[in-house]
């Protein structure tokens, strides 16, 4: 019973971590450019940033060589600030746009950007570890209608519910 139990635990952190089927991550990813403040423009909702508004995350580089990940948003109902404090790391090649993030001590997720202005690194397109997760962000507050119609549409053809998008405001900045 104990080894059936570990190996269960031992697939669902590797599934939390996994690809999903279609999506391939940024090659060449280069994670100093990646750094810094970006603007969530749309999501595919998920429990922890239901009723949020001017939702940002920031990224920075750790001594280990880790990524300090700081979560912000705005709870519309209550007017509160929420944030989440969590650490991201390569699942492998660090030239792969594929890591993993951890909020909740030894638990981590995908975070694979799939989509990315390798010019100037102004938007990506983040997938987690199934098609339920699902971002769009930015360097600045907004993006203009045509980068919007560009990303929905390359969305929906690796197959995301682009019909569940959210689009939350940075009115509070």
């Amino acid at each position: 019973m104990k080894n059936r139990m570990m190996a269960l635990s031992l697939t669902l952190l590797t599934a939390c971590t996994s690809i999903p089927e279609g999506i391939e991550p940024i090659s060449g990813f280069e994670l100093n450019r990646y750094m810094g403040k970006w603007y969530e423009i749309a999501r595919i909702d998920n429990e922890f940033e239901v009723g949020l508004d001017n939702v940002t995350a920031e990224y920075s580089l750790r001594q280990d060589g880790s990524v300090e990940v700081i979560n912000r948003g705005l709870d519309v109902d209550n007017e509160q600030l929420k944030q989440a404090f969590g650490v991201a790391k390569f699942v492998g090649d660090p030239n792969l746009a594929h890591l993993k993030v951890s909020f909740f001590g030894p638990f981590y997720a995908s975070y694979i950007v799939f989509g990315l202005d390798k010019a100037d690194y102004q938007y990506a397109y983040v997938s987690g570890y199934n098609k339920d997760y699902l971002w769009l962000l930015s360097r600045t507050p907004t993006l203009n209608k045509s980068q919007i119609d560009h990303f929905k549409k390359q969305a929906e053809r690796f197959g995301f519910d682009v019909s569940k998008l959210v689009f939350p405001s940075h009115t509070k900045l």
